[in-house]
């Protein structure tokens, strides 16, 4: 998340607090603390720095939700790049989905179950005898809130842990991963519809059913779910799509053998949508790319004697792509590594083509055309 603050590692993956999260702890710490000042009848600065304990441990419980998550996803092969603590809990931010509807279903419950597991860990501690009085409120504080934490996330709707167990029985029954994404998505929104629904007629004082919160984590899921049905939408689009299917028409390919001054009066002069073209030989083989720029470095007295093959610089094989790569890897290859263009090429060299992210859109336009939803 954007404005995120590191601060630190687990089992070496990076764990981050967003900015809303101090609201949280505050928020936490001030009501906790107040109730014991009240209930328990302390005074001064105790019940302030147990109220602190407490949403500490609140959080501590959140971060263990999340590491659940992850230690499955690494069993699976799956890389964690962090988690993030922010207003509404965690997230768990993993490198790829996985691979079957049965290791996303474990994925997802594994958060939930970690709750669960400490919701009974502390409801038998309260149990036991010899607790002082403050510590049994902040250690039924912790079961209560990691029940809650437990129930909330098994709620049936993107992003909740509930929409990613959806998700994997959709996915399992229909064979499509997207499916399973888009149905828990829109049942993430009528929910989304629903808190916001209570929280705004709450607010009015038209329904004591719901609050502030309510109409806040409707907003999330609403927002969050949508987000994952758009997503989902455009990679269903995009399934048995291959990187030639999106190689932009008349590609900038020059061969290598044409002088500067042909390759400026044919290519350049008078046309302005490419600022560097892939150099081929002869039989269309790859050798390299001529950006506009470099013409500087060569006196224009010189360009009807100098070949484009001078001039051209190689290209790094991993922006190189096959033709029958999957548009989908295609995309995260041009994310990560924050290229705008990526050469197309057979197994023996051969151009096919340059794509970029406007012609991915635009074949996504034309199967949206051409199958309209």
């Amino acid at each position: 998340m954007n404005g995120s603050i590191r601060v630190g590692s687990l089992l070496g993956i990076p764990f981050y607090v967003h900015p809303s999260w101090f609201l949280v702890l505050g928020l936490v710490t001030f009501d906790f603390g107040g109730y014991l000042a009240s209930v328990l009848g302390l005074g001064g600065l105790l019940p302030w720095l147990l109220g602190l304990a407490g949403a500490l441990l609140l959080f501590a419980s959140v971060l263990a939700h999340e590491l659940g998550h992850s230690l499955v996803a690494r069993q699976q092969g799956i890389a964690v790049n962090s988690i993030t603590l922010f207003l509404f809990g965690g997230l768990a931010s993993l490198d790829k989905e996985s691979e079957t509807p049965a290791e996303a279903f474990w994925i997802a419950i594994a958060g939930p179950a970690v709750s669960l597991t400490l919701f009974a860990l502390f409801t038998a501690m309260s149990l036991s005898a010899g607790i002082p009085s403050p510590a049994l409120a902040i250690v039924r504080l912790l079961a209560y809130i990691n029940l809650v934490l437990a129930l909330f996330n098994l709620i049936p709707g993107l992003p909740l842990d509930g929409g990613n167990i959806l998700k994997s029985l959709v996915w399992k029954i229909t064979g499509n991963p997207y499916k399973g994404i888009v149905f828990a998505s829109r049942v993430g929104q009528f929910l989304g519809w629903i808190g916001i629904s209570l929280g705004v007629l709450s607010i009015l004082g038209l329904s004591s059913f719901g609050s502030f919160w309510t109409l806040l984590i409707g907003l999330f899921l609403l927002q969050n779910a949508g987000r994952s049905a758009q997503s989902a939408t455009i990679q269903e689009k995009l399934m048995g799509l291959k990187a030639e299917d999106a190689v932009i028409p008349n590609s900038p390919i020059v061969s290598a053998d044409l002088s500067l001054r042909e390759f400026v009066n044919n290519y350049v002069i008078g046309k302005e949508e490419w600022h560097k073209f892939l150099v081929t030989d002869e039989a269309g083989r790859l050798l390299g790319a001529i950006a506009i720029d470099d013409l500087r470095s060569i006196p224009t007295s010189n360009w009807p004697i100098t070949p484009v093959r001078d001039l051209m610089k190689p290209i790094d094989a991993a922006t190189i792509v096959p033709p029958d790569r999957a548009l989908l890897e295609v995309i995260m290859l041009l994310e990560q590594g924050k290229f705008t263009q990526l050469p197309v090429v057979r197994d023996n060299g051969v151009v096919v083509g340059i794509l970029e992210k406007a012609s991915i859109l635009s074949l996504l336009e034309k199967r949206s055309q051409a199958y309209p939803a």
